[in-house]
């Protein structure tokens, strides 16, 4: 499925509408070129979510954690753009981050990926014109609630 992504309010309405369909153990997959609006979208879903303030950006910590409440499920956000090694995700406990909560993954592919979980929605962001097209593909739990 291909979404247009004009502007910035049309990224944060697809945002509302991911974070309105995630689940605890759902795994957000953004990929994309430098630049191609995967931590923007990241930061609309957390808002989303009910997440007050700034989102920053994990590109140095590699996971930021979010609790429910404010939130209205827990959430990790991670980048694992620094990675060298996709065991290091392991090594960092990605798993017990996990448990529990929603997974946005910035770079999955550096951690080893998650495509092959039925709880991955995988979103391919993608410059077009002005704006951003994504492609988005469900595992089999996304099949009748895609954003």
């Amino acid at each position: 499925m291909k979404q247009e992504l004009p502007d910035l309010a049309s990224v944060e309405v697809f945002g509302e509408r991911i974070a309105a369909r995630l689940r605890a153990g759902d795994v957000i997959a953004l990929t994309g070129n430098l630049g191609a609006g995967k931590t923007t979208l990241a930061r609309a879903i957390l808002l989303a979510l009910g997440h007050e303030g700034e989102v920053p950006s994990p590109t140095f910590t590699i996971i930021e954690t979010y609790d429910a409440p404010p939130l209205r499920l827990p959430a990790v956000h991670a980048d694992f753009y620094r990675l060298e090694r996709p065991e290091e995700a392991a090594e960092i406990g990605l798993d017990d981050y996990r448990e529990g909560a929603a997974l946005i993954a910035e770079w999955p592919d550096k951690a080893g990926g998650f495509a092959q979980e039925s709880q991955c929605l995988s979103i391919c962001l993608e410059f077009a014109d002005e704006g951003r097209i994504a492609i988005v593909e469900g595992g089999e739990d996304w099949l009748g609630r895609m954003p």
